[in-house]
């Protein structure tokens, strides 16, 4: 059996536009080129690469062709770099958590660009299901919870990402029973153990918070060590940015990272409402490929990454 390069190519052409005439567009060739292509490969491999659905979807087989792809254009890369050539721009795929993206994670990227002729394409994803996408071949690089390496990628810790949960001053004095609210310009230290009473308990049960979407099980989490059982109201907010926003509103209270609470709690816009911070250690993978590029970006990565987070 044999890959035949231009055509594990058009297939992740196809994978990552979504439908062969968007593929087609950016191959300045016709949908039905495309479509060829794909079927000669699929002929090569023996095996179906990819479903026509809207929009198209990889099988599982397809995940080591992408990956193939993928690794070929790196490749191609370096080697024209090391001859002196000019470089087409590459594009990198990457995963990333939305608090990483919304904080640290795109100054590096910035940096890379400077220097390197170089496009990211960053796939964003609760930190605990990014590894899944360098499985699949969806990405060359994640920042994850994963602290095993995915099978041909090796792993690089970054830090922690330390939460706490914090709210507005208005929403404890309306909904924590047994938490006092600072005035402006009170200490906004940790609340006190003692404020975990079976009232403070039953308040906190009861008051809305707020969610990033329904696998987003940091609150939940929290809620069970500070001694709560089952599950309160909730809002759902899919930005890290408008998560953030949302508890500083007032919506409800939420665990936020110290990049997005420190200035509000500073100038009391938001308190703690007690309980221990929630540690998330977070770790940089990335295909085990001797590519310049790709050590590049591990590099960058993984200095801003460590600069910021939590040792």
């Amino acid at each position: 059996m044999q890959l035949t390069p231009d055509l594990a190519r058009t297939l992740a052409d196809v994978v990552d536009e979504g439908s062969l005439d968007a593929a087609a567009r950016r191959l300045h060739v016709t949908p039905s080129a495309v479509s060829q292509r794909i079927k000669a490969l699929e002929e090569q491999v023996g095996r179906v690469l990819l479903v026509r659905s809207k929009p198209v979807r990889p099988t599982d087989a397809a995940h080591a062709v992408i990956r193939y792809a993928r690794q070929l254009d790196l490749l191609e890369h370096d080697a024209l770099a090391a001859l002196g050539a000019e470089a087409a721009l590459v594009t990198v795929p990457l995963a990333v958590n939305a608090d990483s993206l919304a904080t640290w994670f795109l100054a590096p990227l910035a940096e890379l660009a400077a220097h390197h002729p170089v496009l990211f394409d960053l796939h964003r994803d609760d930190q605990d299901f990014t590894a899944a996408l360098l499985e699949s071949g969806t990405v060359m690089g994640a920042v994850t919870s994963r602290a095993e390496a995915v099978a041909g990628c090796r792993v690089v810790p970054l830090g922690t990402m330390r939460y706490e949960a914090v709210a507005t001053p208005a929403f404890v004095a309306r909904w924590l029973s047994g938490v006092a609210a600072p005035t402006e310009g009170a200490p906004h230290a940790a609340a006190p153990a003692s404020r975990a009473t079976p009232a403070f308990l039953a308040s906190l049960a009861a008051a809305p918070r707020v969610d990033f979407d329904r696998r987003d099980d940091l609150q939940r989490q929290w809620l069970t060590r500070v001694g709560v059982d089952g599950d309160g109201p909730r809002h759902y907010v899919p930005a890290s940015h408008d998560f953030a926003s949302a508890i500083l509103q007032g919506l409800g209270w939420g665990l936020l990272p110290g990049f997005q609470s420190h200035e509000a709690l500073a100038a009391v816009r938001l308190v703690r409402v007690g309980g221990p911070p929630v540690d998330v250690p977070l770790s940089w993978q990335q295909w085990n490929l001797r590519s310049e590029l790709l050590d590049a970006v591990a590099e960058a990565i993984v200095r801003h990454g460590r600069a910021v987070l939590t040792a």
